[in-house]
């Protein structure tokens, strides 16, 4: 199994949905990104970049924030003044640029716990469903996904929805639709 370095930074995650404390647990996401990274080197029908597939350790860093805080990241980095749910800052951008070594530094997600809170409101689900569905979303940008139109947007859904299956601890309900310009 690949060993992950995962930086964990859950200062702005406050629980009151009544979800457990394992949200803001490291070692809770380091096992589900551990996973969903394993699902994806194993599958070869799947974009996942070769060096991933064989390196020994991967990196991360996952960040929960407010609405605030994100905003500002996607007025710096993306020149778009608004709140949004998850940002992925990609370390490697294109297959070219991906190098062959043991360990691989992915990049960073940033996902607005205020945002996921409305998003889990309005789709009737947990805190815990909607902050999984986003750090999926956003792990699959870290590995090269992008979804600029409909046709790349449903096989992004659809890639999240068996990362989510194989995470065992959430259902998930079927492929909803998102921006298509996260």
């Amino acid at each position: 199994m690949i060993e992950l370095d995962l930086a964990f930074d859950a200062q702005a995650l406050t629980l009151n949905d009544g979800a457990s404390g394992e949200l803001g647990d490291e070692r809770f996401w380091a096992r589900d990104l551990r996973l969903w990274i394993e699902t994806m080197r194993e599958d070869r029908s799947s974009h996942c970049p070769s060096s991933l597939r064989t390196a020994d350790e991967v990196s991360l860093g996952l960040r929960f924030t407010d609405d605030a805080t994100i905003r500002e990241l996607n007025g710096v980095w993306r020149q778009r003044d608004e709140v949004t749910d998850v940002l992925s800052f990609a370390n490697l951008d294109g297959e070219s640029n991906w190098p062959d070594a043991g360990s691989v530094e992915l990049g960073d997600i940033v996902i607005s716990v205020e945002t996921a809170c409305r998003q889990a409101a309005e789709h009737h689900h947990s805190l815990g469903h909607e902050l999984r569905w986003l750090v999926s979303h956003g792990l699959l940008h870290l590995l090269g996904w992008d979804h600029p139109d409909d046709t790349s947007l449903q096989a992004m859904l659809s890639q999240q929805e068996r990362l989510l299956e194989n995470g065992g601890s959430v259902q998930s309900h079927g492929v909803r639709t998102v921006d298509a310009d996260l």
